[in-house]
């Protein structure tokens, strides 16, 4: 029996509590703007609420897919629970970002971890969709809405183009 799901926070969001069981990979279905505390909501495939990425994971988004989030749609990420994450000068821990679909390599960039103090983060390239994800999605199109019917028929045709077709390196 897994009881991960018996643990998840009262909450809208996607939390980092949420990937204490381990890393999961979700399909992108929509981006939205948010409020101004968390101005961008990630829509996921797998997941019945957003993900608000923070301002560290927003800028890996951009560094490795470019800012046009409309493209961002049908794309995968791989999130992960980060511990060491601070906040307020204290370890609360983090959603991160490990893997991303439409890399052709691993993307390297600087990223804040403290007032005046950067470090590298690492991005791994996300392998191709697995056959069983493809045939979830085609289940879902004989029941689902017209205009998920067209979300999803976006996402397959992203999916199943080769991973680097959105590397911006």
């Amino acid at each position: 029996m897994d009881i991960s799901d018996t643990i998840a926070p009262v909450s809208d969001q996607l939390d980092a509590v949420d990937l204490i069981a381990g890393p999961r990979t979700f399909t992108i279905t929509g981006v939205a703007a948010g409020n101004a505390e968390q101005p961008v909501q990630i829509e996921l495939a797998e997941f019945p609420r957003v993900w608000r990425p923070g301002k560290s994971m927003r800028r890996v988004l951009v560094f490795c897919w470019g800012p046009d989030a409309a493209t961002y749609t049908g794309r995968r990420v791989t999130l992960y629970c980060d511990p060491a994450v601070r906040f307020g000068g204290m370890d609360v821990g983090g959603t991160r970002i490990s893997h991303l679909s439409h890399l052709a390599k691993p993307r390297r960039l600087p990223l804040l971890v403290s007032r005046g103090k950067s470090a590298m983060f690492v991005v791994e390239p996300l392998e191709a969709i697995p056959a069983d994800q493809l045939a979830t999605l085609k289940t879902e199109w004989r029941t689902a809405t017209p205009e998920r019917r067209e979300a999803i028929e976006r996402q397959v045709a992203e999916l199943t183009t080769t991973d680097t077709t959105g590397d911006t390196e």
